[in-house]
This record gives C-alpha cells, sequence and structure tokens, in this order.
C-alpha cells in the first residue's frame, strides 16, 4: 500500500494538470523547475487526502514517502512531501535534522521547495532543539545558495515570535554581502519578521551595515518598518 498510494497521488497530479497553471509557474522561477500544472492549495488538497492512509505507518515510513516525494523533482510533490513532514512535528527527534540537512542538500534546488520545507518542518525542528542553531550558521557559509537561504528562512517563524534575536544578527552577519539575490531576499526577510517585536534592533542593525548591505536585502529588511525610518534607512 505505501508505495501504491504515492503513484495514486502522481496520477491524480496527472489528471489535474493544466498547462496554463504549468507555464504560469515557470515565470517565477529562473531555474530548470518540474511541474505537473497543479496549483499549490490542489496539490495541498491531494496530499491531505491521502495522508490519513499514511498517518498509521509511523514516522520513520511517512520520511520515507516523503523522500520519494521529493525525489521526483516535481514541485506539486514536494508540497505534498513538505505537508506530510510537517503533520509529524508534535513527534521530531533531535536525529531528524541530519534527514532534513540531508534532504535540503540532494533535493532543494528552487526558491519555493526552500521555503515550504524550511519555514515550517526544519524551523519547527530548530526552534524545539536549540543546539542546531550552530548548524544554521554553518549553512549560512556554504558554496550551496539553497542551504545559505535555508539558513535564514529557517527562522522566519521563530522571527516572528521575537525569538532567536542574537542568532539572526549573526546569520545575517555571515551572509551581509552575499551575491546571490535569493539569497539576499532571505536573510532580509528573515531581519524584516525579527521587527516585528524586535523594531529597534533591527533598524539599529541596518543603520551600521547599510553602506555593505545590498539594497535588495536592505528593501525587504525595513519593509514593515514605519516611513520615517524606510527613509533613513534608504538615505545616503
Amino acid at each position: 500500500m505505501t508505495n501504491n498510494v504515492i503513484t495514486v497521488i502522481r496520477r491524480e497530479l496527472t489528471e489535474q494538470a493544466d498547462e496554463k497553471t504549468r507555464n504560469t509557474y515557470h515565470q517565477y522561477f529562473k531555474e530548470d523547475v518540474a511541474f505537473y500544472g497543479v496549483t499549490n492549495p490542489k496539490a495541498v488538497k491531494i496530499g491531505m487526502k491521502y495522508f490519513p492512509q499514511v498517518k498509521a505507518l509511523g514516522k520513520k515510513e511517512i520520511f520515507r514517502l516523503c523522500e520519494e516525494l521529493f525525489k521526483s523533482n516535481y514541485n506539486e510533490e514536494s508540497i505534498i512531501a513538505c505537508e506530510w513532514c510537517y503533520r509529524l512535528h508534535e513527534a521530531y527527534e533531535p536525529d531528524d535534522f541530519i534527514i532534513f540537512e540531508e534532504w535540503l542538500e540532494k533535493y532543494i534546488n528552487n526558491w519555493a521547495k526552500c521555503d515550504t520545507f524550511c519555514n515550517h518542518s526544519v524551523g519547527a525542528l530548530v526552534e524545539m532543539y536549540p543546539q542546531y542553531l550552530k548548524n544554521l550558521k554553518q549553512w549560512a557559509k556554504s558554496p550551496n545558495r539553497w542551504l545559505c537561504r535555508a539558513a535564514a528562512v529557517t527562522l522566519i517563524i521563530p522571527a516572528k515570535r521575537g525569538k532567536f534575536l542574537k542568532d539572526i544578527l549573526e546569520i545575517a552577519d555571515i551572509l551581509l554581502t552575499d551575491g546571490d539575490d535569493l539569497v539576499q531576499k532571505g536573510y532580509g526577510w528573515m531581519l524584516k519578521d525579527a521587527s516585528i517585536l524586535h523594531q529597534d534592533e533591527i533598524f539599529d542593525y541596518v543603520m551600521k551595515n547599510k553602506t555593505k548591505m545590498p539594497r535588495t536585502a536592505l528593501r525587504y529588511a525595513i519593509e514593515r518598518m514605519p516611513k520615517e525610518l524606510k527613509q533613513k534607512a534608504m538615505s545616503k
């Protein structure tokens, strides 16, 4: 049954695909991205339709199925893998970080997969086991652009809650002058959401670093700030 459910999901994704959706998605990516042509909400709905069939199998087997979905390289399958994986977040254990890191290195090859996986599953695990914050700082030094982006976007939800400010600023320091626009947007987004509860600290950080910080990252970082602070940050 376990392998059969993947076959059934793929059949349903194929049946619900349409060319217009597929073409629209391709406009958002510079990378060579594989799509069936199913909208994200529909893909999530399909995944949740079949989750009850696999729920009782246990975390180890569900993770194996998630990896099978990731391996296909189709974005819709990765969305389902991320949904299934996050559904298990209350059962996460420290060693799951090793699995998640391996998936990032092997299967994450565009910003959508990176953000969906890291915002929820990886972020939840790091929030549960903060000892892995040191690993995020190592990711930020990686030549792999997706690990660099992952280092920042993993902390989006904790940042909104006011957590890990010291670590957020350390990761921003590591990524500060990165030349990749998707990395710049990732750490700018992290700073932006940290500013919800730490506006003064993030503003001070931006002002201290604005001569070195790429404008893309700077604009993202100040997006939630009042107009007068934005003007100060953007002034030469």
